[in-house]
């Protein structure tokens, strides 16, 4: 059941940001007058049973479930690709096949797919802000460091004493957690400075395409939170012994504990055993035994150590601020870039080395967040397909020819000289192009099948 779960997400996932990119392509061309043939979901044979024509237009799912196309009229249509894709020049009139409209046009037609992506993130980002506000945690006080998660080169944190308050990063006021986060993340120089309330200034020399490095680093710094219990989860070992929202823990097996991450340090050395919790309810002390669960740090990875946990988490400052449109038109185009950036960040790592060929993901991968995130709600799947959405228009954008990005560079390079580009030429570039994504889709594969047996 849970693979059929995942594999249903992944296709409606995958579907809908075909679709959209698809429609983008077709809306333009459609516009401009070129004759389109076929709309299809999918590559190869389309689904008689699901499939229909319009007009002059097949729309079309198709049998092998990867990616679509929209089949536009060419003056050099293969007859051979007609037999699979459909249509067939001789049947269109001249001045409708792709190649007889100005380059401009063709150039918006090759564009449209990525921007229609890019505004169906935009509109998905700006509606979850004016429906939920912004939420953000106020805290940027430390509570705790994880000196184990520390790259060699942020060693000098380790030594930052509990309470220490970060007010800026890179020279950047922070007012919030999530600003500490982000600016960590999303530096663009190749070190990231700290500025401390009552602590000499840190710097920490990291490139700035060293994404896990960073994201190392913002894991370890934790934030400062009281023992008090905000939320449990329902049918683990928390709740089964009696704690509630509300409850302050003081001891754990006769420790005293003052802070969050003290009591989660604790918490995780715990076998699964009774053991004394000792938490503040209305003023009173109270006593509770709690058997903890072992389960691995790292959900699916068997590599990791084995931890306690007991399903409890921290109340938080938590505050909501109330969006009108403008301000969530504000808040969608600052998310819409930001994914799009941290995409082109992690390209530009991968050229630069500092992002490994191991951390690229496909299908497998996108299909098992997606049905994480569809269980976590529906407005978490939606935040998750626009993320994927510009993923999308990025990727496409790449100058690697067979893609949007390469496509564009060749009319481009057509505008300039007067011509197009001989079809050797375009033959063989295209050749490359091919060589270049397959190459791409065995990396992404064989790191998600690796990451499905541990490897």
């Amino acid at each position: 059941m849970e693979f059929l779960f995942t594999l249903a997400v992944l296709f409606v996932v995958l579907g809908v940001l075909i679709f959209v990119h698809e429609l983008g392509h077709y809306w333009a061309a459609k516009r401009f007058g070129v004759w389109v043939h076929r709309f299809s979901i999918g590559m190869g044979k389309p689904v008689k049973a699901l499939s229909f024509t319009r007009g002059e237009t097949e729309w079309a799912i198709s049998w092998l479930p990867l990616g679509g196309y929209v089949k536009m009229a060419s003056k050099e249509e293969d007859p051979s690709s007609s037999v699979l894709e459909g249509g067939h020049a001789a049947d269109v009139p001249a001045d409708r096949v792709f190649e007889a409209k100005p380059v401009w046009q063709r150039m918006v037609i090759i564009l449209a797919g990525v921007t229609l992506n890019a505004l169906f993130a935009w509109v998905i980002f700006t509606g979850l802000a004016l429906k939920n506000g912004r939420s953000y945690d106020p805290t940027t006080t430390i509570g705790h460091v994880d000196a184990t998660m520390l790259p060699a080169e942020a060693a000098a944190l380790a030594d930052l004493p509990v309470g220490t308050r970060i007010t800026a990063v890179d020279g950047t006021p922070v007012e919030s957690w999530g600003d500490i986060q982000s600016a960590i993340g999303a530096g663009d120089r190749n070190e990231i400075a700290f500025t401390f309330a009552d602590h000499a200034p840190i710097v920490v020399s990291l490139h700035r395409d060293a994404l896990a490095e960073r994201g190392r680093v913002a894991m370890a710094l934790e934030p400062q939170y009281p023992t008090v219990i905000g939320s449990l989860t329902p049918s683990l070992p928390a709740e089964r012994a009696g704690l509630l929202p509300g409850d302050s823990v003081v001891a754990i097996n006769g420790r005293p504990v003052g802070q969050w991450s003290e009591a989660v340090s604790v918490i995780r050395s715990l076998d699964s055993v009774a053991t004394s919790f000792i938490v503040m309810r209305d003023g009173a002390p109270i006593e509770l035994e709690v058997t903890p669960l072992r389960r691995r740090a790292v959900a699916g990875d068997t590599t990791s150590e084995m931890i306690g946990y007991i399903g409890a988490g921290p109340r938080t400052p938590i505050q909501n601020e109330s969006l009108g449109l403008v301000g969530a038109v504000e808040v969608g185009t600052e998310l819409t870039i930001a994914s799009g950036g941290a995409i082109v960040r992690t390209f530009r790592g991968l050229i630069t080395r500092k992002i490994a060929s191991t951390e690229i993901g496909g299908p497998i991968l996108i299909g098992q967040m997606a049905a994480r995130e569809a269980r976590a709600g529906v407005e978490s799947l939606l935040a998750f397909m626009a993320l994927i959405s510009m993923n999308l228009a990025v990727v496409n954008l790449l100058p690697i020819p067979v893609l949007d990005g390469g496509a564009f560079l060749m009319l481009l390079a057509e505008g300039i000289l007067r011509k197009p580009l001989p079809a050797k030429v375009r033959e063989a570039i295209s050749l490359v192009g091919l060589g270049m994504i397959l190459l791409l889709m065995f990396v992404a594969f064989k790191n998600d099948i690796m990451r499905l047996i541990g490897g």
